[in-house]
């Protein structure tokens, strides 16, 4: 695997190109770095959007201008005046018991079935969360959003059991968003919620395979990367 730092030099887009790369448009950023790919008919990275607020480089500044991360099964290739991607290897090597700091965006949801329907409907486990209270009658608003909160905590938890891994302690839980990207004449809508704590690899085998494959759904839309580090 691979992981790359990927600069967009704005001046390669157009107004409207570069609109959408302002709002954070995740499927167009999706399109945008497929170029980095352009050899495969399928996609075979992860990505997360963040915003230059760091240093990126000995004699480059940050620009306050989005900025992704890109796990990638194969080597990007940079996109003259375009994209600039700062590539390693990434071959983790883990040991069971290992702690990690841990960053994740996700998309979490949950199935209900509902009476004489065949198919189970996704919910956002956080909008989930807060219809279960209306229907228990709970109008707290500090109530509601510690349900929501734990419903997110759930889960992170549920994941953790198939992806070789523990939480340490509750992690952080913010930035909750919805988006709704129009594609194909239709209307997609999901979530996404960051997460942010300590972990302990359980099985470095599914763990490390995690971490190739993503977490969650919308993995097309910046969701699903764990970004990971030694404390």
């Amino acid at each position: 695997m691979y992981l790359s730092r990927v600069r967009v030099a704005t001046e390669g887009l157009d107004r409207r190109a570069l609109l959408n790369l302002l709002s954070g448009n995740a499927y167009t950023n999706h399109q945008l770095l497929w170029r980095l790919f352009e050899d495969h008919a399928e996609r075979q990275f992860l990505f997360r959007q963040e915003i230059e607020t760091e240093q990126v480089g000995a004699e480059q500044d940050p620009r306050g201008l989005p900025l992704f991360y890109v796990l990638s099964q194969s080597m990007p290739t940079n996109v003259p005046g375009l994209l600039l991607a700062e590539t390693k290897p990434f071959a983790p090597e883990l040991q069971g018991g290992e702690q990690l700091a841990f960053r994740l965006r996700a998309n979490p949801t949950i199935d209900r079935k509902k009476s004489g329907k065949k198919n189970a409907t996704r919910h956002d486990v956080l909008m989930d969360a807060k219809t279960q209270c209306r229907r228990e009658n709970i109008t707290d608003p500090e109530e509601i959003h510690a349900r929501m909160n734990d419903a997110a905590l759930q889960w992170l938890h549920r994941k953790s059991q198939m992806a070789g891994f523990t939480l340490e302690g509750t992690p952080q839980v913010t930035g909750y968003r919805q988006q709704s990207i129009h594609r194909k004449g239709r209307d997609i809508r999901f979530s996404s919620i960051d997460y942010e704590g300590l972990l302990s690899v359980a099985s470095p085998e599914s763990f490390t395979s995690s971490l190739s494959q993503g977490l969650g759904r919308s993995k097309a839309f910046g969701c699903g990367l764990m970004m990971i580090r030694r404390p």
